[in-house]
């Protein structure tokens, strides 16, 4: 879908739009001729690419605050949106083949659209045979660790997730299958694995503020990532993320 948008209309048809599919804007204006060069290659792109992803144009001149609020300094810009937020983005008239690996960038593979199905369906068969076809994708082992913990099969999540040990979220839950291996738990972490598991991540985290307090160095290192993990599933955005990392910064430093 090609569309105009305004600033009445952004935050629906582009912000909350991305949390569907990826929503490319075009930052342009009547008067800038790399403009009107660029913009026929995005609406190219994104026809061949329907139903997959949306292009919105906006025009900088009816919609200063826009392109203030997203530090557009020169025209033509794009940015693509995905899951609520600036994914991806450029400056500039670029040529169309460089326009269709932008968007190939953006559009998710046969192999992505089905790990998310696979982890949307949290069906451990399907965990499986999705991880076994796309190996690299840490969500999917994050996922599937999550349901082996669940049962007690640390040892076997820690394999699952020591390849994806670069991802916050799964070296956390590596940690955390750490610890459990390592009998480690105490009342704090047992509770906080407990309360977290159940979605109470306020007590989760004020109990695991306590067990870093009475933790060894190499326990209190696990339970670091565990943190870290935990802010990152909550998101940039989080008050309550925000809170205990100033706590974690005290508590360490």
């Amino acid at each position: 879908m090609v569309f105009d948008v305004s600033e009445s209309e952004f935050a629906q048809r582009v912000v909350e739009r991305s949390r569907e599919l990826p929503v490319v804007v075009d930052f342009w204006a009547a008067w800038c001729g790399p403009c009107r060069a660029l913009t026929p290659a995005l609406e190219r792109a994104a026809a061949a690419r329907e139903g997959k992803v949306d292009l919105a144009k906006l025009d900088v001149d009816a919609n200063p605050t826009i392109a203030q609020a997203f530090r557009v300094q020169g025209i033509p810009a794009v940015k693509a949106f995905k899951d609520g937020r600036v994914a991806a983005e450029f400056t500039g008239a670029i040529p169309p083949q460089q326009v269709e690996l932008f968007f190939d960038r953006l559009v998710p593979s046969e192999a992505e659209l089905a790990a998310r199905a696979a982890i949307e369906s949290g069906d451990e068969e399907h965990l499986r045979a999705a991880l076994a076809t796309n190996p690299r994708d840490a969500a999917l082992a994050a996922a599937l660790a999550r349901l082996l913990l669940a049962r007690g099969e640390a040892q076997e999540a820690l394999t699952t997730l020591e390849p994806h040990e670069h991802d916050f979220v799964a070296a956390g839950l590596a940690a955390r299958a750490r610890l459990a291996l390592a009998g480690a738990g105490d009342g704090h972490l047992d509770a906080a694995f407990a309360t977290w598991d159940e979605g109470d991540q306020a007590t989760a985290l004020d109990d695991l503020q306590e067990a870093l307090a009475a933790a060894d160095a190499d326990t209190r290192d696990d339970i670091r990532k565990v943190m870290i993990a935990l802010f990152t599933e909550l998101g940039p955005d989080s008050e309550l993320a925000r809170e205990h990392r100033r706590r974690l910064s005290a508590a360490l430093y």
